[in-house]
């Protein structure tokens, strides 16, 4: 079985989200950053007005990995990724391809979710493949 995130206090409301199908990103309210991962204080500032916003679901990728020995659940070769949010912050996860060979830095990507068990993940999809 694939793993699923563990939620804590801090990221128990942006899981929640996640699971419900909508990613956001936690902005303080403050000094209006944007931040991932999730926290009760902003990292810039150290306020603690943090507000999760909707995300527009969008960015690109900065860096990718391939794959091709797999451990238990996932099925060779995947591609796991680290994607730079339209809004700023980095997040990392699979890269949904039928040909990882073609990944590119800076290819554009849209965020999508995948089920596992009573949770969903974070994953994305390049964008050609979405329009």
């Amino acid at each position: 079985m694939k793993p699923v995130p563990l939620a804590t206090p801090d990221t128990q409301a942006w899981l929640d989200r996640i699971d419900a199908g909508e990613l956001t990103v936690p902005r303080c309210t403050a000094c209006a950053s944007f931040f991932l991962y999730p926290r009760s204080s902003c990292p810039r500032c150290g306020a603690r007005t943090v507000e999760l916003v909707p995300a527009a679901g969008t960015g690109v990728l900065l860096s990718f990995v391939v794959n091709h020995r797999a451990p238990a659940g996932f099925e060779a070769p995947y591609a796991l990724g680290v994607v730079a949010l339209a809004e700023g912050p980095h997040l990392t996860g699979v890269v949904r391809t039928d040909r990882p060979e073609l990944l590119e830095v800076d290819a554009p990507v849209r965020v999508a979710f995948e089920e596992r068990g009573e949770r969903r993940v974070v994953c994305f999809d390049l964008e050609e493949a979405t329009a």
